[in-house]
């Protein structure tokens, strides 16, 4: 295909990009979402249930798709975070406790990634996990104030690709595809409080609240980085190629979050569920799922994994926690901000980093940790996900913009669902 000529508008040359150029907030957060927490969640749901674990993915993926679209659109059309949103309808008292949900939610999740690193990174290198713990916490932090945002995107977009390695396992074993098939078209639901935690822990770590606040954040981040780019309600003549970029995505980003799950639960399910081992306790355990296709390298590969996809969840934790909390007492805020423009913003970002280095250094069990933040994950998204809603539905914030019928059925059904499921497990925790 020919170049567009010089002169055509910004549009015209957009118009004429190839599809996966546009990926970007939707890519990485996706791809996020397959952290350490996703990693060990996906591979205990596989070693626990075998192939009965995969219909959750199925059926989180339009869920996902409808939530996270609603929350894109939130950050594109307003050009202002959830939490600045939050307020324009929500007694101040009422965001305060969103946020601080979030940032429960976030400083957990960072402590059980940092942990888990630390622990995938110790058995392959001479040291102590601890040591590698608080190496990550640093190196991650100090990318994200002194390396611009657009350069970091880059190195983000490329970190997804550690992810494939579960995919190369399916390919390397006898994976028995009757079965794996049956469980997810046609799955045999239980009601005991292992199939339920762990129904619970995948969809907490699938639709978690941080990934609202960030892919909503990372929209007006764009918006600032793009001279041409303006909010769609001030510029609606770009409101077309711009929310069929989200719905691309976003719905990419998703697609590629929810197969690579799919693969982790297939892999643990034909390697340890196959062979008897239906409870991961520790990171040798989880990095044996591997051994098929890395041999007595297995070890490596499953800290390559770990760590890569740890490095490529850290910013998006710390940054979606300090955007939030910034947006809410009125700091300015953005990963492209220097470091004298921002002090405020952060010194955020470095308290949220230190208080997940003080839970990842607690000396918790990193497996237990990461399949438990999860669970406390899906726990505290359900309020959220409902401002969310409102948000992405309310004229008042979106005008002529708001949520098309189809989209706004999704959201309130994954709503729905991470309700139920909350309440679900408190019924088998209690009964």
């Amino acid at each position: 295909m020919s170049a567009p000529p010089l002169d055509a508008s910004p549009s015209a040359r957009e118009g004429r990009q190839r599809w996966w150029t546009r990926l970007g907030p939707g890519l990485i957060t996706g791809a996020a979402d397959d952290d350490p927490s996703g990693i060990a969640t996906y591979s205990q749901a596989g070693a626990q249930l075998g192939y009965a674990a995969g219909w959750t993915l199925l059926f989180a993926y339009p869920l996902m798709v409808g939530i996270q679209l609603a929350s894109a659109r939130i950050g594109r059309i307003t050009g202002r975070s959830l939490p600045a949103n939050f307020a324009q309808f929500c007694p101040r008292w009422l965001v305060a406790a969103l946020v601080l949900l979030l940032l429960t939610a976030n400083v957990i999740n960072l402590g059980a990634d940092l942990n888990a690193m630390g622990a995938a990174a110790a058995l392959v290198l001479p040291g102590h996990a601890d040591a590698y713990v608080v190496g990550f916490g640093l190196v991650s932090l100090l990318l994200q104030v002194f390396l611009p945002y657009e350069r970091y995107v880059r190195v983000l977009k490329w970190l997804t690709l550690s992810l494939f390695a579960y995919v190369a396992v399916v390919f390397a074993v006898d994976v028995d595809w009757h079965g794996a098939l049956e469980g997810t078209f046609m799955p045999s639901m239980q009601w005991n409080k292992a199939y339920v935690t762990t129904v619970v822990a995948i969809l907490g770590t699938t639709i978690s609240p941080y990934l609202f606040f960030w892919q909503a954040a990372q929209e007006v981040e764009e918006i600032k980085r793009v001279p041409r780019d303006q909010p769609l309600r001030v510029a609606p003549d770009q409101a077309r190629r711009q929310l069929r970029r989200l719905r691309i995505d976003t719905a990419v980003g998703m697609g590629f979050s929810n197969v690579v799950a799919f693969f982790m639960i297939v892999a643990t399910a034909a390697t340890l569920h196959a062979h008897g081992i239906t409870d991961i306790e520790t990171p040798e355990q989880a990095a044996e799922a591997l051994r098929p296709v890395a041999g007595d390298a297995a070890f490596l590969l499953f800290a390559l994994g770990i760590i890569g996809t740890g490095l490529l969840a850290l910013p998006v934790l710390a940054g979606s926690a300090a955007d939030a909390v910034a947006s809410y007492f009125h700091v300015r805020k953005g990963l492209d901000l220097p470091l004298a423009e921002g002090r405020s913003f952060y010194g955020i970002l470095a308290a949220a980093m230190v208080l997940g280095l003080a839970i990842g250094l607690s000396g918790v069990n990193p497996i237990s940790a990461l399949f438990w933040s999860a669970v406390i994950n899906a726990v505290i998204s359900v309020p959220v996900m409902v401002a969310v809603m409102v948000a992405a539905t309310s004229r008042k914030l979106m005008g002529p913009m708001v949520l098309p019928l189809k989209w706004k059925v999704l959201g309130w059904l994954a709503t729905a669902a991470m309700a139920a499921a909350s309440l679900a497990l408190l019924a088998v925790s209690v009964g």
